[in-house]
């Protein structure tokens, strides 16, 4: 009898531990990332406009989503800044920034594949298209090439 308790209670040890393993590992806890509608959108201390104005984003900026009160949106910035946005002033559009000084890119996904641009910090582009940890990226401008995913923000 003690050794069918103990079965019992491993059974339930165990779907403990693979249902708590499942919760964590569910997208619910992906981030959350937004971008800027427009240029000059001022992001403030706190979750209305008569907050000090902590700084300006511009058109695209992405974002991270930290908590969401009312119409606004809690933020961090690729450098590790936060504020508040105006929902109304966000996107769901998907962007990355170049977070190191100077990144090369390239024609094609790997270090083998010719630069075509070295881009500079902050730059901000459009995601299009993955192969491992390179990341094809367009810009607004119609340059489109690879970058790997440390240089930018988020990966």
């Amino acid at each position: 009898m003690e050794k069918q308790n103990s079965i019992g209670k491993r059974f339930w040890q165990g779907l403990a531990i693979f249902v708590i393993a499942i919760f964590f590992s569910s997208s619910s806890f992906a981030a959350e990332y937004i971008s800027v509608k427009k240029d000059g959108v001022n992001i403030r201390s706190g979750p209305n406009t008569n907050t000090e104005i902590l700084w300006e984003v511009f058109k695209d900026f992405p974002l991270q989503v930290l908590e969401r009160k009312g119409k606004w949106i809690r933020i961090r910035d690729f450098e590790g800044d936060k504020g508040w946005i105006y929902s109304q002033l966000a996107s769901k559009t998907k962007t990355v920034i170049v977070k190191v000084k100077t990144a090369n890119m390239r024609v094609g996904p790997g270090k083998n594949y010719e630069i075509m641009a070295t881009v500079k910090y902050g730059v901000v582009f459009k995601p299009v298209g993955k192969d491992g940890s390179w990341i094809k990226l367009s810009h607004e401008d119609g340059t489109t090439g690879w970058m790997f995913n440390t240089l930018i923000w988020p990966k």
